[in-house]
């Protein structure tokens, strides 16, 4: 089987409820730079009560308001088993603001609602009356810099079973106080940073492709091939949208 013929396939979570901040341009990106490596991206979108894919390689999940969180949490808590065997199995999975906090135990919102999550993540969010809201840069001892730019009014709060993502150093992350962004366990990591995240952010994209295809065929990720026309390298490319973004202001 050539590489051509591999797929990698990548699951997206709620995009009808759950993507409010352009957070479809993750899947773009991934779907992109695994063709760039010779592999074949087949992307499934789940919703509410559809059937769960038989294959799946890397999930993806988006942001939405507190009433896209009401739509989805009784079919999450349904499919809940499934997503915590495939973050045992080491599955990658990428989940940002919304289901970042609903991959926690759970949201407890301003009016004193609370929403359950599915404890992937040890974790809880409580809603406030204080919006964060701005451009965002951390720093990850795997990815470097993070870039992304955060809009929420929870604020989460780790338990000892995760590792914050990245420590910020500009903007708020996951609350007001501890300066952590985003969590990870195994390979699932959350973040409150939409943007998209991964256009601006291509080392955590190739993290969580590289795992895919270890996990998938026991080989480390094909080297990327630019596309023909390019007028720039696109890491050229990608490296001059960080250094603008850097500079925004809060």
């Amino acid at each position: 089987m050539t590489a051509a013929a591999r797929p990698i396939h990548v699951l997206q979570l709620y995009p009808r409820d759950m993507n409010i901040y352009g957070d479809f341009g993750n899947a773009l990106v991934l779907s992109r730079r695994l063709q760039w490596r010779g592999y074949e991206p087949i992307l499934h979108s789940y919703d509410p009560e559809d059937e769960f894919p038989e294959e799946v390689d890397l999930v993806i999940g988006g942001g939405g308001q507190d009433s896209g969180q009401d739509k989805i949490q009784q079919d999450l808590l349904r499919i809940g088993d499934t997503l915590h065997a495939l973050t045992e199995q080491n599955t990658p999975m990428l989940m940002i603001c919304g289901l970042y906090q609903l991959f926690g135990h759970s949201f407890r919102t301003r009016e004193g609602r609370e929403i359950q999550g599915i404890g992937v993540l040890d974790l809880h969010t409580e809603g406030t009356d204080t919006r964060l809201i701005g451009n965002v840069v951390a720093e990850s001892s795997q990815f470097g810099e993070i870039l992304g730019y955060e809009n929420h009014s929870g604020q989460t709060y780790l338990g000892e079973g995760v590792q914050p993502l990245a420590r910020v150093t500009k903007g708020e992350g996951n609350n007001a106080r501890d300066s952590h962004e985003g969590a990870r366990y195994k390979n699932v990591l959350g973040s409150y940073l939409h943007g998209s995240l991964l256009p601006k952010n291509p080392a955590i994209a190739d993290f969580l492709i590289a795992t895919a295809v270890q996990n998938r065929y026991g080989e480390e990720v094909h080297p990327a091939i630019e596309p023909a026309g390019s007028a720039q390298p696109i890491d050229e490319l990608t490296r001059q949208a960080r250094m603008h973004a850097t500079r925004r202001p809060r």
